[in-house]
C-alpha cells in the first residue's frame, strides 16, 4: 500500500480506493494523494469534493487510474 501511496504522491497519479471508514461501512473514491505521513496520508476526495485525512490502516484496495490517449487518425 505505501509504496503505491508513495508512486501517487510522486507522480501526481489519481488512485481507486476501497476504504474502511470508522463506523465499519466501506465506502469506493477516487483520491489524488497530496501528502503522505507515518500512519496517514492527506488526500483530495472526488466523492467529497474536498481534502480529507486517510488512516493507511483502514485502506483495503488501491488501484492506480491508468489513463489511456487515443490516436486520432
Amino acid at each position: 500500500m505505501r509504496i503505491t501511496l508513495e508512486k501517487a504522491v510522486n507522480y501526481g497519479e489519481s488512485l481507486d480506493m476501497m476504504y474502511l471508514a470508522k463506523d465499519g461501512s466501506i465506502t469506493k473514491r477516487r483520491i489524488n494523494v497530496l501528502q503522505l505521513g507515518d500512519k496517514s496520508f492527506r488526500a483530495y476526495c472526488h466523492l467529497r469534493k474536498s481534502k480529507r485525512t486517510f488512516a493507511i490502516d483502514n485502506v483495503l484496495a488501491l488501484v492506480p487510474l491508468i489513463e489511456r490517449e487515443r490516436a486520432v487518425i
